[in-house]
């Protein structure tokens, strides 16, 4: 699962590291705990141009009533993303995106002690999503509604102890295939919706505070303990 994030206080590095060519982030301001719903840092490709935007965090068919459905559609399991009917149009129609973050908030099964989990060399996080647009039925001319989803897979070795799932990671080698920018197969695609290495992450217990939306604030962050690993 992943339903909070912490927000890059720059976007400056991801624009470089991810060779941006276009910025429409406007309105961007940091974040330590997104929740569904928050507009979050995303990257797609169009025509050749990688676009860093904000897009709506709960993907929203274009078939939905109502934008309600995107609470319950912030995450998307690999396995079955194909099968699923919120998904299944955003992924047969290729809008794939990266979701950026700096890390996210996992809570203990055990104990619902939540965690931050990040990469071990604090570098930015680039997540597998799927994106969609929908225009509201009930409004004429209105200007369609960009929220995405990001997909989930099995734990690595070092989150199990947290949780049996975790956010799809992508390596930039496999950047430009997720971005559409090279024909990749779809069992390549495919291939790529794996646990992240765990040796490369790393967990920390953070102040219950994280539970609440109404906080966000670096201190969220802060480590309470040692890290799980």
């Amino acid at each position: 699962m992943c339903g909070r994030a912490k927000l890059p206080q720059d976007v400056s590095e991801i624009k470089l590291d991810l060779a941006i060519d276009w910025d429409d982030t406007g309105d961007y301001r940091p974040r330590w705990n997104a929740a569904p719903t928050s507009q979050l840092p995303v990257v797609v490709s169009r025509d050749g141009r990688r676009i860093l935007t904000l897009m709506r965090w709960g993907l929203v068919p274009p078939w939905a009533k109502t934008v309600a459905i995107g609470r319950s559609t912030f995450n998307a399991r690999a396995e079955d993303v194909r099968m699923r009917p919120a998904f299944r149009g955003a992924w047969t129609a290729g809008r794939r995106c990266l979701v950026i973050a700096d890390a996210y908030y996992e809570w203990r099964a055990a104990d619902k002690q939540p965690f931050a989990v990040a990469l071990a060399n604090r570098g930015p996080m680039t997540f597998a999503g799927l994106w969609d647009s929908w225009c509201d039925p009930t409004t004429k001319g209105g200007k369609p509604l960009k929220s995405f989803a990001i997909l989930t897979t099995s734990a690595n070795e070092k989150l199990m102890p947290l949780h049996d799932r975790m956010p799809v990671l992508l390596a930039p080698e496999h950047w430009p295939a997720w971005l559409g920018e090279t024909i990749t197969s779809e069992p390549d695609l495919s291939a790529m919706l794996r646990p992240y290495p765990g040796a490369a992450m790393s967990a920390w217990a953070v102040d219950r505070r994280v539970g609440n939306v109404r906080n966000d604030d670096p201190d969220l962050l802060a480590p309470l303990s040692e890290p799980i690993a």
